[in-house]
C-alpha cells in the first residue's frame, strides 16, 4: 500500500496552491487548549477497545487494543503533513497492514501531533503522551515498539533516543535518518546547482511566501525546470542539479528500473522527481521550516562540488549527459565552486539539531527498511544512520534491509509486515537471525502472507505486487551532519 496518503506530498503546484500559506512564521498552536487530555473509549462486544481523543496541546490520538491482546503495543509516527492538509490522529500506515496486526493480537497507538509541517518539536512528546494515555487507560504493555514512515522514521529514531527507557524496539521506514540538518544542507546542494545554472531568480533560503501567490517560489522553480527539460543542455544541468542529492533516476514504483546505462530515461525519471515531489519541498515548505527555526538552517559554505558530484551514485549520468549536451561539467562545477555562497543561522541550526540529530546511541535493536528507489528521501539516509550508529558502537543493535522498487515508502502490506516479525523475533530471542534477514527468506516469508497482502496501491486499485527485497549497499551519504545533541 502507499504511505503517501498521510505524507500529502505529491501535490501538484495547483494544489498547493489551495493551501494558502500566509509567510513563513513561527507554526502558532491553538490559542487555548483543555486543561488535561480527553479520553473517549469504546468497547466490542468481543472486548475489543479504540480510544480516541485529544492531547493537551490540541494533538488527537488513536488507539486501538483487540480482544486477544498479547501485551506488545506499535506505536505509529505519521509522516510529513502539508500546512492546510487534514491531519487526523494515524495508528499505522495502512489499513490492510493494521487489520493484521490487529489480528495478531498487537496493540496500535499514534497521534496527529499539535502541528502539521516539519513537526518534530511537537511529535516527540505527543507520542509520549499518547504512550501515558495508553498505560493509564489500558494497561502498560510488556513492550513498545516505535514505527513510522517517512518523517515518522525520523521521530521514530528520535523517540528511542530521546526517550530510550520507553521502548523495546523499532522500525523506522524510508526514514529520514541523516537528520534534520544534513537532509535541509542537501537539498540546498540541489537548490543551488537549479539557481545558479537554470534560474537565478528563485529563492533557496529565507524564502517569502506572499499571501496573493503563496506558491509563487515553486511555481517559478517548476516553470523553468520544464522549459530546460526541453533542451539537452537544460536537461545535463537538472541532471547534475539532482546528483547533488542523490535523486534516483526510477520514479514510478510498479515500472521496471531502467538499464544502468540508460542515461536518458533516468534523467527523464529525476525530473519527475524534482518537479513533483522534491521542489515543494525545496522551493516552497522551507519556508515553513524556516518560520519554525526562526531563520535559516541550512550552509553551503565549504563544500566543495567537484568532490560532491564524484561521490554522488549519479555522477555516471551526469558526465554522459554533459558529454551529450556538448557543455563543459568542468565549468559548470566551477561556476558553483566560485559562486557566493549561503551562510545559515546559527539558532536556526540549533533548532534543526534538537529536531532532530543521530548520536548515533540505540539501547534498543533497530530495524530499518527502505527502497533502493526513493527520490524524496533517498536510499543513502540508510548509510548517514549506521556510520553514526557504528561510531557509537551500537552496530550489533542496528540492521538495515532493501526492498527493489521505486516510491517513497513503496512496500506493500507483506513486505512491512515481515519486517516487524524479523523485529519481533529479535526480541524474543535476543539475537538477529542472520538466515532471516536474507532477501530470499524475507522475500519467502512475504510471499507466505498470501495474495491479499501482497499487494501496491496504485490510485484506488490494489495491483498484485510479489515481494522485492534485495541485498543493497547505499553510496555515502554526500552531507553528512551527526553532532551529536543533548
Amino acid at each position: 500500500m502507499s504511505r503517501i496518503r498521510k505524507l500529502s506530498l505529491f501535490l501538484p503546484v495547483a494544489a498547493l496552491l489551495t493551501l494558502g500559506l500566509a509567510p513563513a512564521a513561527a507554526p502558532a498552536l491553538a490559542a487555548t487548549h483543555p486543561a488535561a487530555a480527553t479520553v473517549h473509549k469504546t468497547v466490542t462486544a468481543s472486548g475489543a477497545q479504540t480510544l480516541t481523543g485529544t492531547l493537551p496541546d490540541g494533538a488527537t490520538y488513536l488507539i486501538e487494543v483487540p480482544a486477544n491482546w498479547n501485551g506488545t503495543l506499535f506505536l505509529y509516527s505519521h509522516g510529513y503533513v502539508v500546512p492546510g492538509s487534514s491531519n487526523p490522529a494515524t495508528d499505522v500506515g495502512d489499513p490492510l497492514t493494521g487489520a493484521a496486526m490487529l489480528a495478531q493480537g498487537f496493540a496500535l497507538a499514534g497521534s496527529s501531533y499539535a502541528s502539521t509541517g516539519w513537526a518534530i518539536q511537537q511529535a516527540l512528546p505527543d507520542q509520549i503522551s499518547t504512550l501515558n494515555i495508553f498505560d493509564r487507560q489500558v494497561g502498560q504493555p510488556k513492550r513498545t515498539i516505535a514505527w513510522g514512515h517517512s518523517l515518522g522514521g525520523i521521530i521514530t529514531a528520535g523517540l528511542i533516543q530521546k526517550y530510550p527507557g520507553r521502548f523495546a524496539g523499532a522500525l523506522p521506514m524510508c526514514g529520514v535518518l541523516a537528520g534534520g540538518v544534513a537532509t535541509w544542507n542537501t537539498a540546498l546542494d540541489s537548490e543551488f546547482a537549479f539557481q545558479q545554472l537554470i534560474d537565478p531568480s528563485v529563492q533557496v533560503v529565507n524564502i517569502t511566501t506572499p499571501a496573493s501567490d503563496p506558491t509563487e517560489n515553486l511555481t517559478a522553480a517548476t516553470t523553468a525546470a520544464t522549459a530546460a527539460q526541453a533542451t539537452p543542455q537544460g536537461q545535463a544541468r537538472l541532471a547534475l542539479s539532482a546528483a547533488l542529492g542523490d535523486t534516483p533516476g526510477w520514479f514510478t514504483p510498479l515500472s521496471a528500473e531502467p538499464a544502468a546505462t540508460d542515461y536518458a530515461a533516468q534523467e527523464v525519471n529525476q525530473f519527475d522527481w524534482e518537479t513533483q515531489v522534491d521542489f515543494p519541498f525545496a522551493f516552497f515548505l522551507r519556508a515553513e521550516l524556516e518560520g519554525r527555526a526562526g531563520g535559516n538552517p541550512s550552509w553551503n559554505t565549504g563544500v566543495n562540488y567537484f568532490s560532491d558530484l564524484r561521490k554522488s551514485s549519479d555522477f555516471r549520468e551526469v558526465k554522459a549527459l554533459y558529454r551529450a549536451a556538448g557543455l563543459s561539467l568542468h565549468a559548470d562545477l566551477e561556476t558553483l565552486n566560485h559562486a557566493a555562497r549561503i551562510s545559515a543561522d546559527p539558532a536556526a541550526v540549533r533548532y534543526l539539531e534538537r529536531n532532530i540529530t543521530f548520536n548515533g546511541e540505540l539501547g534498543v535493536p533497530v530495524l530499518t527498511m527502505h527502497t533502493v528507489g526513493d527520490g524524496l528521501v533517498v536510499n543513502q539516509n540508510e548509510q548517514a544512520y549506521a556510520s553514526v550508529v557504528r561510531r557509537a558502537g551500537d552496530s550489533s543493535l542496528l540492521r538495515q534491509i532493501f526492498v527493489h522498487r521505486a516510491g517513497h515508502c513503496a512496500f506493500t502490506p507483506a513486505e512491512t509486515l515481515t519486517a516487524a516479525s524479523v523485529l519481533l523475533q529479535r526480541l524474543n530471542t535476543g539475537h538477529w537471525d542472520s538466515s532471516a534477514l536474507q532477501p530470499s527468506s524475507l522475500n519467502a516469508a512475504a510471499a507466505a502472507l498470501g495474495p491479499t497482502l501482497n499487494v501496491f496501491s496504485s490510485g484506488s486499485t490494489l495491483v498484485p505486487t510479489a515481494p522485492a527485497f534485495l541485498t543493497f549497499h547505499p553510496t555515502q551519504y554526500l552531507r553528512p551532519f551527526d553532532r551529536p545533541v543533548p
